[in-house]
């Protein structure tokens, strides 16, 4: 969710001067462009899990708070609900043994969080959307302790300036509405981020955002919500539906939404960062006393503050970054579409044919995106949300195609290529790759096993539902342990 922010009340004139002050930002981060002032001889890549707590009996275990406190790892930080943990990994290169070192990495932490989080009565699992959430469990009183969150739950309704409405029509149909953002909490997703040049930026992002349906759609796990067997991946329209600052009014007249695809490709990453100051009104306008042109003028790198800031709050699926470590500016893709889950290693499988296929489609000498238009992208990532493993998406000299049927293909042996091209270890890329290639010869992905192993409970005994989703969590979360693929899974 960003970083920690104090509490505060903000004035009319605390906006004017955000608004002035961002667009300062801006001028200059379109300076430290043209003057080529970022880090890129190395790139890094790095992960971030958003993870969930649960009780014995599967429920949400509202203790983030102990649970972080008993864990005592700066790896792991709190997030939106009182359910919700986020492991942050440390990033590396993917070259050699770099795509096993964050396996093994998330394995071992997790594995001890576990050990520690049971001390207080919670169990980590990684799943999209926590199929035990019932109604009680979104109110006011379960957002995290952080000010961050109470204050960004104030000005998301202040902007709106009504309660949201949440209308999800899927295999069932969710309708309700919610007086806080805490319906957000329920979305636990895992972000990949790519360092990149500023010359190269446009080219991945632009290929990030064509593959962004196929993404969802093999790795889609999120089929449950408040009971509701709803999209494959619920947590698409969940996220967009739970931040929207906009009444029925703006959105007829056309307002973006703050969850947001994009609407065209683009040639630099400023085209991004540009359009969020122009689309989108401040929701923390926290101005820090930092002048970004005199620390540029002395050539110190400056922080943008409020650039950021700003960015953190325009939550695109294919988000731009701009980060400063130790001094050094550098740019990154920060790839949000996916899940949490099932398991690490279908994490890091999910992130291999990620880091591949876009080191091959960025590169490529005629743009994949160029072919399509950016509105068949936009409908491939909704048809990969709703309907999952057996999506239908549209690509450029196929037509329309099962997703599977693209992925095996044409798809997976790029992603091989790509892998290569990063210098990763063989054996790790035959591993995580082949695990992408068994979900689609089987069809079997989170989403697809939830829905099997409840409907096994729910249809044919005597278990209500709520029960049936209990007792499919459980299995779930032992499963996940073993870190066996999903689509090794047994359904019993």
């Amino acid at each position: 969710m960003g970083d920690d922010v104090a509490r505060h009340e903000f004035t009319r004139e605390d906006r004017t001067r955000y608004r002035t002050k961002v667009r300062r930002c801006l001028d200059v981060f379109a300076r430290m462009l043209r003057e080529s002032r970022f880090e890129f001889e190395r790139p890094m890549t790095g992960l971030e899990i958003e993870l969930n707590l649960v009780d014995e009996q599967g429920d949400p275990a509202m203790r983030n708070a102990e649970a972080l406190e008993a864990i005592a790892d700066p790896d792991f930080v709190t997030e939106l609900g009182q359910w919700n943990l986020e492991i942050n990994v440390a990033p590396r290169q993917l070259a050699d043994d770099g795509i096993r070192a964050f396996e093994e990495t998330v394995r071992a932490s997790l594995n001890e969080a576990e050990h520690k989080a049971r001390e207080v009565g919670a169990h980590m699992t990684m799943i999209g959307i926590l199929p035990t959430l019932r109604a009680e469990h979104m109110a006011m009183d379960a957002l995290s302790v952080n000010p961050r969150y109470a204050l960004l739950n104030e000005q998301v309704l202040a902007a709106r300036g009504e309660d949201l409405q949440i209308a999800i029509d899927g295999i069932e149909r969710l309708n309700m509405t919610a007086d806080s953002i805490v319906p957000e909490a329920a979305c636990t997703s895992t972000q990949l981020h790519l360092q990149v040049s500023p010359d190269q930026f446009a080219d991945y992002w632009n290929a990030a955002q064509t593959i962004a349906g196929v993404q969802v759609a093999v790795g889609a796990n999120s089929p449950f919500l408040l009971g509701k067997e709803l999209w494959r991946e619920t947590r698409i329209a969940l996220f967009q539906q739970s931040t929207d600052t906009r009444g029925d009014e703006l959105k007829e007249q056309g307002v973006r939404p703050r969850v947001w695809f994009g609407e065209r490709w683009i040639t630099s990453i400023f085209d991004l960062f540009e359009e969020n100051v122009r689309y989108f009104p401040a929701l923390l306008p926290i101005v820090d006393p930092e002048d970004p042109l005199q620390v540029i003028d002395r050539g110190d790198t400056p922080a943008l503050s409020e650039l950021r800031l700003h960015n953190g709050t325009v939550y695109r699926w294919n988000r731009p970054v701009y980060d400063v470590v130790k001094d050094k500016p550098h740019l990154r893709v920060e790839n949000r579409t996916l899940p949490a889950g099932p398991t690490v290693i279908d994490t890091l499988a999910n992130a291999a044919f990620y880091y591949g296929l876009v080191r091959v489609l960025a590169e490529s000498e005629r743009p994949l995106w160029s072919q399509m238009s950016f509105s068949a992208a936009e409908e491939n990532f909704l048809a990969g949300a709703k309907n999952g493993i057996d999506a239908q998406v549209y690509w450029p000299g196929l037509g329309t195609v099962p997703v599977v049927e693209l992925v095996l293909r044409r798809l997976l042996p790029m992603a091989y290529d790509g892998l290569d091209r990063w210098g990763v270890d063989p054996a790790d890329r035959d591993r995580l790759l082949g695990v992408v290639e068994q979900r689609c010869l089987t069809g079997v992905n989170g989403a697809t096993w939830q829905s099997r192993a409840f409907h096994r409970h729910y249809d044919n005994t005597s278990l209500d539902r709520v029960e049936a989703l209990r007792l499919m969590l459980r299995t779930y979360r032992d499963l996940m342990h073993t870190n066996e693929p999903v689509h090794s899974w047994p359904v019993s």
